[in-house]
């Protein structure tokens, strides 16, 4: 494992006595692109501050490539910030406003014009050097304000929900031109956002955020498959999540059935939650299921029906289908047991990390025989 380039060690920040963070650890390894990712107010910005410079923590490090630098002022940090309202220059033109950092540090004029135009044309805007930022569309003047940024050639960069005022097609545009030029950079990317399709799509690794914590990190196909409790997993994507308890070591109860599943590892009758994804489940007759529900909605999305359902026990189900169930009728759903993800109450990220990696290495032993 490299070296880290960002580091934060039981990072507490407070107002007034009133906890912003609380005991925040995480680890930023160079050249990938990483998001906090939670609700308004959860302490995402805060961290991103802390990071710049702009925030003093309370309690805890911030380290830069293994040193401490809870003192460095933010202009002696290696790390620049892009701002949700991207902070342009409306006097200046495009040009002066990439160089405007270039120009407080008296950078020499050849070396300003080289930077600049390299900062212009890896955000594909090499021609509008002389324009007018009045004159620029949205996705226009985000991209200006990635190139200010990256023009001061720092190893990490911040991005404070830098797509939000973009209307939906701009803003999953840029997604795409965000995560493409961070893989051409190859500096560290820390993304902030609120919306959980973008941090799906573009991170190599995720901090879901609540209430000044990080409940859970992990790759984006971690956090969507296992989260590690009912916040994550309501917050990430649509679930359903179902009152159970667990039988055995892969054998859950929910729903008035007991089912196989992939969990090991969680004490005998415990009571848990089942997470079963919406895509995961599949419409059947009655007959053939492990479950029937009646349908009580759908809406039509275009490439799927989001179908409403019951069942017996009075537990709601959403149920994503390229066919359509007519409203009223009894329908059976079937599933397979690595469809279900079985959740503890109270479990801390390091215990969940511990009882995935005993059960995975189960699941490759029942594999083998």
């Amino acid at each position: 494992m490299p070296q880290p380039i960002i580091e934060l060690r039981h990072v507490t920040k407070r107002y007034d006595d009133h906890p912003i963070l609380k005991n925040i650890n995480l680890t930023l390894e160079p050249g990938k692109f990483y998001t906090l990712l939670g609700p308004s107010g959860c302490g995402k910005t805060t961290i991103l501050r802390t990071i710049a410079g702009f925030t003093d923590v309370t309690e805890g490090d911030v380290l830069f490539a293994g040193q401490r630098i809870n003192a460095v002022p933010a202009n002696k940090r290696n790390v620049n910030t892009v701002f949700q309202d991207y902070a342009l220059f409306p006097h200046m033109t495009v040009a002066e406003n990439v160089a405007f950092g270039l120009t407080l540090k008296k950078t020499p004029k050849p070396e300003i014009e080289k930077r600049v135009a390299q900062a212009l044309q890896l955000v594909q805007l090499a021609d509008y050097g002389d324009r007018e930022i009045s004159a620029l569309s949205g996705g226009q003047q985000q991209r200006i304000a990635i190139a200010r940024a990256i023009v001061m050639e720092p190893q990490v960069l911040l991005l404070d929900e830098p797509l939000s005022a973009l209307d939906a097609k701009l803003r999953r545009q840029m997604q795409y031109e965000l995560r493409d030029l961070q893989q051409r950079l190859g500096i560290t990317f820390l993304f902030v956002t609120h919306d959980q399709e973008e941090a799906l799509a573009m991170s190599d690794e995720i901090f879901v955020m609540n209430q000044g914590e990080v409940l859970q990190s992990g790759s984006p196909v971690d956090i969507y498959d296992e989260p590690i409790n009912h916040f994550v997993a309501d917050f990430i994507g649509e679930s359903n999540i179902l009152p159970g308890k667990m039988i055995a070591d892969f054998q859950v109860a929910f729903g008035g059935h007991q089912f196989e599943c992939a969990d090991a590892g969680i004490p005998v009758n415990e009571p848990v939650e089942i997470v079963i994804r919406p895509e995961d489940l599949t419409l059947t007759d009655p007959e053939h299921a492990k479950l029937t529900v009646t349908i009580d909605t759908q809406l039509f999305r275009g490439d799927y029906y989001e179908i409403a359902a019951t069942d017996r026990l009075g537990n709601d189900w959403l149920i994503h289908s390229v066919n359509p169930a007519e409203d009223g009728t009894a329908v059976g759903i079937t599933f397979r047991p690595q469809d279900l993800h079985v959740m503890r109450f109270g479990e801390k990220e390091a215990e969940f990390d511990a009882r995935l990696e005993t059960y995975e290495t189960e699941d490759e032993t029942r594999d083998e025989t």
